[in-house]
């Protein structure tokens, strides 16, 4: 790599654990490798893709990327090192939730160069999965970093004997470690919420659940309560609390979303320890509070909402209740996350990376700039954060320039936004990847398109002003 593009990535970069001091040059155990790091994940960020060629632009950057990928210096637990250390640093003193989840990579259309990858979720066609633990800024509701992943391939006979092992050998523990690992990275936000899908509704998340940790867990399992009842019906009693609108996240490409209208009730329980686990020694009753938020009168042709939510949080009124609605309603970034990842995005199946060790470091990487653009789009709606989260502060006499130079004679055409800011940014980044400051709000190709711009134009300023 060469000298200047190394001094480039690693002032551009901040945001993602890198910067002149901390970030990849800790994590990594190699400096060049640190360098080609933060350059990997700018790429991903600018060119909104994986596809090695790509990335690197020519033959020469295409060998490169492979290298670095193969190095024994790099690795996912090293990435995301990197990434944790610059989350909790942002985190702290803030108020956030913590959002975990599990998505699956196949290669059902190009499966046949594909070595060492287990059976995926069919128990047949080779894949892995990909479990983040993402931050998002409660009363922002921007995502802000990431403060772990698993990501691993299955074993042929996991699917055979994995109902037989003990907890600590099953996927299932992921949630766990997730909860884990938030309590320990964001040991000085705030306050800080773990919010998680039906899968995670496992005994041990509520039973073994770190100190500081509050839980908002959607329920799956319909639960033995300590009186005997069966937790789903333990509402059914229950006065109504309140009524509320809830925005309802965008299910996919052409969902614009919208707002549904609940019954809100709630109340506390107390759930007992399955047989399975009363070996483990774990508390034999655990009281929690419940809250159900049920939507009325749904539009025709859309699937009524009815969310159960087990909580840690205190429950007392329709106020709280709906407070705990609207935090578990954040989920939704995680799963865009997951989609920037996939066919709509960065289609991260399609990759030609045929070995895991590989592929999963290149997931990591390209995870890191998925969460880059979320940032840049986030900003485009006003979030308040420095652009120092994103950018180094000696860049910004450029992006002033360049701002004014971007702004057109209309108000409409001014940016809008405070020079300092990570919205001022994305303005212009907007700006230049062909936004035209009217109609609707760029995209994330957009978004893409005018980081890559900006990425060389920034280069240039600092080759010029070392």
């Amino acid at each position: 790599m060469h000298g200047s593009d190394s001094l480039f990535k690693i002032n551009m970069l901040q945001s993602l654990g890198t910067g002149l001091f901390g970030g990849f040059g800790m994590a990594f155990g190699e400096v060049r490798v640190a360098e080609r790091a933060d350059w990997l994940v700018e790429r991903v960020a600018a060119t909104g893709s994986v596809v090695l060629h790509k990335l690197g632009e020519d033959r020469a950057g295409e060998i490169a990327i492979g290298r670095f990928l193969r190095s024994p210096y790099v690795s996912v637990d090293a990435i995301v090192e990197a990434k944790a250390v610059r989350t909790a640093e942002q985190c702290a003193g803030r108020h956030v939730v913590a959002m975990q989840d599990t998505t699956e990579f196949n290669f059902s259309r190009r499966s046949g160069k594909r070595v060492g990858f287990g059976p995926g979720g069919d128990g047949k066609t080779p894949g892995y999965f990909i479990h983040p633990v993402i931050v998002a800024d409660i009363e922002s509701e921007a995502v802000i970093g990431l403060a772990d992943v698993a990501i691993w391939t299955r074993t042929e006979q996991d699917g055979v004997v994995r109902g037989n092992r003990q907890f600590e050998e099953k996927e299932s523990e992921r949630w766990l470690m997730g909860c884990k690992a938030a309590a320990r990275v964001l040991g000085n936000a705030a306050s800080v919420t773990m919010l998680a899908d039906r899968e995670s509704d496992i005994y041990p998340m509520f039973a073994d659940r770190p100190d500081g940790l509050d839980l908002i867990i959607r329920a799956a399992q319909n639960r033995v309560l300590a009186g005997g009842e069966r937790l789903f019906d333990a509402l059914n009693q229950a006065a109504v609390l309140d009524r509320y609108e809830v925005r309802v996240a965008p299910r996919g490409p052409g969902d614009k979303g919208r707002v549904a209208k609940v019954e809100l009730r709630a109340g506390i329980v107390r759930i007992t320890c399955p047989k399975a686990y009363r070996k483990n020694g774990l508390l034999e009753t655990i009281e929690l509070n419940l809250v159900e938020a049920r939507e009325v009168d749904p539009p025709k042709g859309k699937e009524a909402i009815h969310w159960r939510l087990l909580t840690t949080h205190e429950v007392g009124n329709g106020e709280q209740a709906n407070r705990i609605v609207q935090l578990y309603r954040l989920r939704w970034r995680i799963e865009q996350t997951f989609r920037s990842l996939k066919s709509d995005g960065l289609a991260l199946e399609d990759s030609q990376v045929t070995d895991p060790e590989r592929m999963f470091n290149l997931a990591a990487i390209a995870l890191a700039g998925a969460i880059v653009t979320m940032q840049l789009l986030d900003a485009r709606d006003g979030s308040p954060r420095p652009s120092s989260d994103v950018i180094d502060d000696t860049l910004l006499p450029a992006l002033e320039r360049l701002s004014r130079k971007l702004e057109g004679s209309t108000q409409r055409q001014k940016n809008p936004h405070q020079s300092g800011t990570l919205p001022f940014i994305a303005w212009i980044s907007a700006r230049l990847g062909g936004w035209n400051c009217y109609y609707k709000p760029p995209g994330p190709k957009t978004m893409r398109a005018g980081w890559n711009q900006l990425a060389a134009i920034l280069q240039g300023y600092a080759l010029a002003n070392p």
